[in-house]
């Protein structure tokens, strides 16, 4: 087999000034075609007082004004294309669970251009020509399963187009078709691992090698548990409709350090998530994106709500973004404390006798928020392991977070699965009293 440099494509062989120099004119280009065909651009430039020909340098970015996901909404469903909707030959769309949903266009060019960028990916993760690749992400309006899909042939592989759901189907279709690489949600993937152990059968002994995971945050923790549980090389992806879908960053299963952002298409900066001022260099805030090439919907200095910060690159040239560590809008304030599921689930996966499954309860009594984690015991797991997994819960959140929580040892498989973004909080405050509603 090759060594995975000589694979590389033309843009991941750019030097640093090369890259550089390619970022600004495709940059400039993007900017001149938002501006001229999507009257939310020019209307946005012109009241911010910049103009396409005001960005000389790539610094130059941060004068333009930021976009947000409710600026896609307010223009539903057509209103940020930029070119005729003849040209357009694919919609994908959010679950619009909380709003009207953020719909997204793409030529036979933005396809082109996704598809080679989720090669891209699935070779970086260790992917290969000719391997067989199971997607279970779900098809349909969410970008996962297709996107992994076309960009899985694009590669030269086989594809088994399993989407989600019928977990026991996936279990035999796994063990009879014998697929080196799957990719789905990290929280899919431990509900597979559990119907693998239900069923009798040891998912370390599958043909499975390479695990690609994306669409919500995960810890290193996570990453530990689907390694030694399935015996495959697990790594990240990192994609969202609003800038194309999956395949905008990647993991390389080389250095497992971090994902790589595809800059020549996609142009990342880290903001203040308070002020929208950038940040240097290694410093943690709000990422941002600006879509380099994209013609259907070019997206300028879009504010995903992830918070990570951008590195020197190590097995690729680009820029390295860490893991997600959750997103500004999913922060929880808890008594003036900031919590994130992501640090729960630390907790929770080093816990003995529970389960890498949980959710949380925001409620409120009197004038004060409460949390309680709720957790899934391990079948084997009898009453006092259950009893103490509970105390050290909520020890090992007092003590590293900073925050008192109640917890709930609740029976196995009793709390609610999803195929795609699984649903960590779930907030019961009433709206009235300063609580969103479900979130």
């Amino acid at each position: 087999m090759a060594d995975a440099t000589d694979l590389l494509d033309a843009g991941e062989r750019l030097g640093p000034d090369e890259l550089r120099a390619l970022q600004l004119e495709r940059l400039r280009a993007s900017l001149r075609h938002a501006y001229e065909h999507v009257p939310f651009y020019r209307e946005s430039f012109d009241k911010a007082g910049v103009r396409p020909e005001d960005c000389r340098s790539l610094a130059d970015l941060a004068r333009f004004p930021f976009t947000t996901k409710a600026d896609l909404r307010a223009n539903y469903p057509y209103g940020m294309f930029a070119v005729p909707r003849e040209r357009i030959r694919r919609l994908h769309a959010s679950s619009g669970t909380t709003g009207r949903p953020t719909v997204v266009g793409y030529t036979d060019n933005d396809l082109a251009m996704w598809s080679d960028m989720v090669a891209r990916s699935i070779r970086a993760a260790g992917g290969r020509p000719g391997d067989v690749v199971h997607v279970a992400y779900g098809y349909g309006l969410f970008t996962g399963g297709l996107g992994a899909h076309y960009g899985a042939e694009r590669l030269g592989c086989t594809v088994i187009p399993a989407s989600g759901g019928m977990t026991a189907r996936q279990v035999q279709l796994i063990q009879d078709l014998e697929p080196s690489v799957i990719m789905m949600t990290p929280s899919y993937m431990l509900t597979l691992l559990d119907e693998f152990e239900r069923q009798g059968v040891d998912p370390r002994a599958t043909s499975l090698r390479v695990g690609v995971f994306g669409a919500e945050p995960w810890t290193e923790q996570m990453r530990q548990e689907i390694e030694e549980r399935f015996a495959i090389d697990a790594v990240d992806i990192y994609g969202l409709s609003e800038v194309i879908g999956p395949g905008v960053a990647q993991e390389c299963a080389e250095t497992k350090d971090g994902l790589h952002v595809w800059e020549d298409h996609f142009y990342p900066e880290i903001v203040d998530p308070v002020t929208g001022e950038v940040l240097p260099e290694g410093e943690r805030g709000e990422l941002v994106f600006t879509s380099l090439t994209k013609e259907a919907m070019p997206v300028v200095r879009y504010r995903t709500r992830d918070l990570t910060r951008l590195l020197p690159g190590t097995a690729r040239a680009f820029r390295r973004m860490e893991k997600i560590t959750g997103r500004s809008d999913d922060m929880v304030i808890l008594r003036g404390v900031n919590l994130f599921p992501t640090q729960i689930e630390e907790i929770v996966l080093r816990t003995p006798g529970v389960a890498p499954h949980f959710q949380l309860r925001l409620t409120r009594e009197g004038r004060l928020d409460t949390l309680t984690v709720r957790a899934e015991a391990r079948p084997d797991a009898p009453s006092e392991v259950r009893e103490a997994a509970a105390r050290a819960i909520v020890a090992a959140v007092k003590d590293g977070i900073g925050v008192s929580v109640g917890v709930e040892i609740v029976e196995p498989e009793s709390l609610e699965r999803s195929v795609g973004k699984i649903r960590r909080i779930v907030d019961l405050r009433p709206r009235d009293a300063g609580g969103p509603g479900e979130c």
